[in-house]
Order: structure tokens, then sequence, then C-alpha cells
């Protein structure tokens, strides 16, 4: 097989790994384990649920457990990322983490009442931990098969896979819940704990088309000493790379603050429309649905605009949209005189149309502002610890606010100025139409 050709089965090969992870950002993360969970923790009640000798909103215990997730994962990937940066095995650590968050996904088959609420808790903190920890070394390899000029595109492919493949599993899903008849007349109940070992077996056998042609194409750089002592030493010169870089300095602060608003929008969504709203889990599931194809050509039009405009003025854009969303959140109250549902299925049209773009276009901007360097996997566990940190203050308030008001629409506030934050920070950039290593 020639060069061009091999190539580009290596970057479709890398793309797939977001066709196979996806799914577990849809099923569990934003489609069926929240709606499962809080159906199977209140009950139909607003009861506290009592977890480790103390008791809790359900909905905000879900977003500490997620809380508590990303904050061991923000304290161990700098480590494992830099140690396989050192030792060249990128490829290792990212089926290790693939293996451990597909078994989780599994193990929530057997979560079935507020007995196991324990199994429910630890496989969905296990399965986000699987999830990250794959992300980095995944993120870290698009440097490696893609150019600068590419990188864009390249990255929004794998966006477009991803939801594409998991919209298809999700449809697959609702099939069993909606026509229990065609599977034997299985009960509701089973068929999402179905759904769930389904998004494992989905996330790790599609998983292995991209091992299979990463492992070809994985950078490696002598190591010497211990593993361990290099991987804080890789820390370290990161740290002090960052001090000369400006832009990309800037660039991974402005990251931080308007992320955490994406990451805690779609981390909570679903909980806003079921606790707040109170929506039929048929019409949020269907909403989530929506979201899924418009982030489809969302992603596309990002990269697009990227090509037109720059990266920096694009992703401008993106959070401008991000602001209006969440105003129009806050005012999504039947007190104003609008129909809850269909406005927030506008919103939802609006979160899938910037979704996919300002994830895209943040993945690649940052890889193009990195200086020349091989540690790909040190650099890109910077830009995760920051979307994780960012993710476990974004949870922890918005659960903290709701539980203290009782009102997730009061969290809304906070999520608005985390967006308004990181344009700020964003503006101080400035802008080229496109941004290479050397703008640093």
């Amino acid at each position: 097989m020639d060069a061009g050709k091999r190539h580009k089965k290596t970057v479709s090969a890398w793309a797939m790994y977001d066709w196979a992870n996806s799914a577990y950002s849809l099923v569990i993360t934003s489609a069926l384990f929240p709606i499962y969970f809080h159906a199977i923790t209140s009950d139909g009640q607003q009861s506290p649920v009592h977890f480790l000798g103390m008791d809790f909103n359900s909905d905000s215990l879900q977003t500490y457990a997620l809380s508590l997730a990303f904050l061991i994962i923000a304290f161990i990937n700098p480590l494992l990322s830099s140690i396989a940066d050192y030792s060249g095995n990128k490829r290792s650590f990212m089926y290790f983490f693939c293996t451990l968050g597909s078994v989780s996904c599994a193990s929530l088959y057997f979560f079935h009442s507020l007995e196991t609420l324990w199994i429910g808790i630890a496989g969905s903190m296990l399965a986000a931990i699987g999830f990250s920890g794959s992300i980095v070394f995944y993120n870290a390899f698009l440097p490696e098969i893609a150019r600068p000029e590419d990188q864009d595109k390249v990255s929004a492919k794998g966006f477009a896979l991803g939801y594409i493949g998991s919209s298809l599993l999700l449809i697959f899903s609702l099939t069993m819940i909606l026509f229990p008849e065609w599977y034997g007349n299985i009960e509701k109940g089973q068929a999402i704990r179905l759904a769930f070992v389904l998004v494992g077996l989905w996330w790790f056998g599609f998983a292995q088309i991209t091992f299979y042609h990463l492992r070809r194409e994985e950078q490696r750089k002598p190591s010497t000493g211990n593993y361990l002592f290099n991987g804080y030493k890789e820390l370290k010169k990161v740290w002090d790379q960052l001090k000369h870089t400006q832009r990309l300095r800037s660039f991974l602060w402005a990251y931080f603050f308007y992320n955490m608003g994406v990451q805690t929008v779609m981390y909570v969504a679903t909980l806003f429309g079921d606790g707040e709203l109170h929506l039929d889990s048929s019409i949020l599931i269907a909403i989530i649905l929506i979201i899924q194809f418009v982030a489809i050509g969302g992603a596309y039009l990002f990269a697009f605009l990227s090509s037109r405009l720059g990266n920096i003025k694009a992703i401008t854009i993106a959070i401008l949209v991000w602001i209006l969303i969440c105003i129009g959140a806050w005012f999504c109250d039947k007190r104003f005189g609008v129909n809850e549902q269909n406005m927030f299925i506008g919103l939802a049209a609006g979160v899938g149309l910037v979704m996919g773009g300002i994830q895209s276009l943040s993945r690649s901007t940052y890889s193009k502002l990195l200086p020349k360097t091989t540690d790909h996997a040190s650099y890109f566990s910077f830009f995760d610890v920051s979307e994780k940190v960012g993710i476990v203050i974004g949870t922890f308030i918005f659960g903290y606010i709701n539980e203290l008001t009782g009102s997730m629409r009061n969290s809304i506030i906070i999520i608005t100025a985390f967006f308004i934050v990181g344009l700020i920070l964003l503006l101080r950039i400035g802008n080229q139409r496109q941004i290479m290593p050397t703008d640093n």
C-alpha cells in the first residue's frame, strides 16, 4: 500500500475512535442513564437519596459523582500521559482506559434499584474515567497523523463520525424500549440496562479498528531512568514551555472558562429537562437525537468558518451562541408565557449547532499552537487537565446551587458567567486566518 492510501486509512481509523466512544457520551452521559438514574433514585418523589451516610438531592448526586470522577482523572492524567509520551506507549494507555470505560458501561446492567445504587455510582464514575483517560492519548495522535492545515477537517471528521455512530446505537436501543414486543416483550428497565451493555460492546469493538492502525504511527523517543520520575520531568518541561508561549497560554485560560460552560451544559442538559422542566423521557431522548444530527453539520460548519475567518473568530461566534442559549434556558419557564417544550427543543438545536464546532475547533486550535515538539501527549495532558478541572468545578457548582436553592435555573447564571469570562480572555489573543505553530 502506498504512503498516501495508508495515511488516509490511518486518519479514518483514528476518527473511528470517536465513532466508538461517543456511544458512551450519548447513551450514558446524555440520554438514557441520567433519566434512568433519576427514575431509580427518585421513584416519582422529591425525597433525598441516602448514600454513604448522607442525604442528597438525586440530581445533585449525579453531578457530584461526575465531579469526583473528573477530579480523579485530572489528577492522574498528567503523570500517565507524560510517561506514555516518554516511553512511546500512548496506544497501550489508550487501550487500558478504553477497556476500563467499556467494561464499566456494561457493569451498569446490575444497577436496578436503590440497593445497587453503589454500582450505578461506581460504574458511571469508572466509565467517565475510562472515557476521559483514553481521550487524552487519542487527541495526542492528531498532530502525528495530520498536517496543521488538515487538522481542523480531520478533527471535525472524528466528531461527525461520533455523532453518527452514537445516534445509530441510541436509535437501536430505543427500539428495545419502545417496541418490547420485537424482543420478546422485554421489560423496560431491563431494555435500558441492556443498552448499557451494548454501549460497552460497541465502544470496545469498534475501537479495535483504531488500535490496529495506530500501532504503526506512534512516535517514540528514547527513554532513560525511572518512568515515574521522567513523567514529572516532562510535566515541568511543558509548564516551563507554557511560560514562553504566550498565545498558547492565553488560549488555555480562555478554553478553561468557556469549556467549563460547554461541558457542564452537556452533562446536565438532560437533568435540566427532566428535573426542572419535567419533560417526558421520550421527548427528551428525541431532543438529544436532534442535537446529535444538528451537531454533525455544526462541526463542519465551524471548520468552514475557521477557514474563512480564522480559528479565534470562529470560536468567538460559537461562544456568543452559547451565551444566548444560556440566557434562553433561564427564560425557558412557563411563568414567562413560553411553551417550555418547544423552547427547549429550539435551545437544543442551538446546542447541537455549536457543540461539535467549538469542541472540534478547540482541539485543532490547540494542536496548531503547540511549539515544535514530539511530546504531544504531555501537552495534550495539560489541555485535558484544563477540561477536566473545569468539569469538576462546573458540575460541582451546578449541583451545589441546585441543592442549595432547589432550582437548576439558578445554576444557569453561573454557567453564563463562565462563557463571558472565556470570551473576554479569548478576545485578548487576537486572530489570524490560520493559526500555525509559529504564532506562539
